[in-house]
């Protein structure tokens, strides 16, 4: 079979995003923070930009130039009606749902101006702690090094994650040597941090307690531990030979050790998060504020513009560029806000209950709903409020939040997921301990109460998604 070379005429569809629309896009799904370092970003590398302090100089930026050349071109022209179109000063007063925001801001945060490090305190780190305590210590030289190995390969929780022979190979030292070392960390506060087992750190908490001459409860925390957290009693009554009493005194007496004793140190650091949006209620009304708080006021830069005119051809082509692509920023920014705002103003529209009530009220709400509303994609709703978070009269929650599927009510109307979540939360934290409620059974009250009808096994669901865990662990004996 021969080769030979043929033309064909194909016609088909291709979805071309440009590095302007890909920009949109990504300030659309950009967290708060994420946003001001983006506009911070482009402050640096683009010279048209510029970040106006007040609204004298942002008017004064925003101007026309008189120096302006005929020579300008349409993209110039394009990019200066997109920058007094989307100028940010005339942006907050069109965003927000009435003049007295001003005054309600000054009401909420009355301590904006201070200091940040009149705010904070560095945390104080487990291995801080501890080699504090270290240097403190009776301990030899050669000790501490060790120590200070030992406190290196600490978990989170406190205990030791190396073995006593690599420690000692780390320090070649002996065995014996690292062995006491260890012993006397572990009796740094917290009592019981660098054990290797809970077993070990809930001894060593006993031994300072001065509880070691009970052979019962070191008995039972050395070889019982298993039995405790799976609730098997009846051996250890049989085999300790207590009754239910004895035996709820040493229960009480464990429950007060800490098997975890680094955990106050370690772990992540607390999220703290800066709404973006505050809902306020005043007059009967809500109250929609965009929080504009350390977010750059961008303007164009008339000194660049004007220098367009008088600027060679590779050079014009270049600020051009430039001029365009802050152009585009601004206006990308201004729409940004704007459907943040509208798909607020729409969640609380349709969660009006929810801003009333509380969670208990949360009706069902999908991104179409909400897209629907305010006439936009779901792509886009679902872009706008992602890493977003409000503030409302009931708490801080993400806009995400708003957004739970139906359970079906007896009366064909339906309740919202997060609402049954809440309800389920309740009636574990309200049963007897000593007969807590099965899954089924809160299948039943729910039932009974919203007239919903649901599973066994969705309940099953919610509760372990809350991190509950079954009526058989939840039961207490005593």
């Amino acid at each position: 079979m021969g080769l030979e070379l043929r033309q064909q005429l194909k016609l088909a569809q291709q979805l071309v995003m440009t590095p302007q629309l890909q920009q949109a896009i990504k300030l659309l799904q950009l967290s708060r923070i994420e946003l001001i370092e983006n506009i911070n970003q482009e402050l640096l590398e683009n010279p048209f930009l510029d970040d106006v302090a007040d609204e004298g100089d942002s008017h004064q930026d925003t101007q026309p130039s008189e120096k302006r050349s005929d020579a300008d071109d349409q993209d110039t022209i394009y990019g200066k009606e997109i920058s007094d179109n989307a100028d940010w000063e005339d942006y907050l007063g069109d965003f927000s749902s009435t003049s007295r925001q001003s005054t309600l801001r000054e009401a909420e945060l009355p301590e904006e101006g201070s200091s940040f490090e009149t705010y904070y305190a560095a945390r104080t780190t487990l291995e801080g702690h501890l080699e504090w305590q270290l240097r403190l210590s009776s301990l030899t030289e050669r000790q501490k090094e060790i120590g200070e190995l030992i406190i290196g390969n600490l978990d989170a929780a406190g205990y030791l994650q190396a073995t006593v022979e690599e420690i000692a190979g780390m320090a070649k030292a002996e065995v014996k040597e690292v062995e006491a070392v260890l012993a006397a960390v572990q009796r740094f506060d917290p009592v019981g941090v660098a054990a290797r087992t809970p077993q070990e750190c809930l001894l060593t908490q006993i031994d300072v307690l001065g509880y070691t001459r009970d052979p019962i409860l070191v008995g039972i925390v050395r070889d019982h531990l298993e039995d405790l957290e799976e609730r098997r009693y009846k051996p250890l009554l049989k085999k300790f030979k207590l009754t239910l009493d004895d035996l709820k005194d040493y229960l009480n007496i464990i429950q007060s050790l800490d098997p975890m004793p680094g955990r106050n140190y370690g772990g992540d650091e607390p999220l703290f998060v800066s709404p973006d949006v505050y809902v306020y209620k005043a007059d009967g009304e809500y109250i929609i504020i965009l929080n504009d708080e350390g977010l750059p006021h961008l303007s164009l830069n008339a000194m660049y513009e004007a220098s367009i005119g008088t600027a060679k051809d590779k050079e014009r082509e270049y600020l051009q560029e430039k001029l365009k692509a802050a152009s585009w920023l601004i206006k990308s920014l201004h729409q940004r806000q704007r459907t943040l705002y509208k798909v607020t103003e729409s969640i609380v529209k349709h969660q009006k209950e929810f801003f009333d009530e509380g969670v208990s009220k949360l009706k069902p709400l999908i991104l179409k709903d909400i897209a629907e509303d305010i006439e936009m994609h779901e792509s886009t709703v679902s872009r706008i409020t992602a890493n977003k978070f409000i503030a409302t009269p009931h708490g801080t929650f993400e806009l995400k939040f708003f957004f739970n599927s139906a359970l079906e009510l007896d009366d064909g109307s339906h309740v919202g997921s997060e609402s049954v979540r809440l309800l389920i939360k309740k009636l574990i934290a309200e049963e007897d301990p000593k007969e807590p409620l099965s899954d089924e059974k809160l299948g039943e009250i729910l039932k009974e109460k919203l007239k919903v009808n649901i599973a066994r096994r969705t309940v099953a669901k919610y509760r372990t998604a809350m991190g509950i865990e079954s009526s058989s662990k939840r039961k207490q004996l005593f």
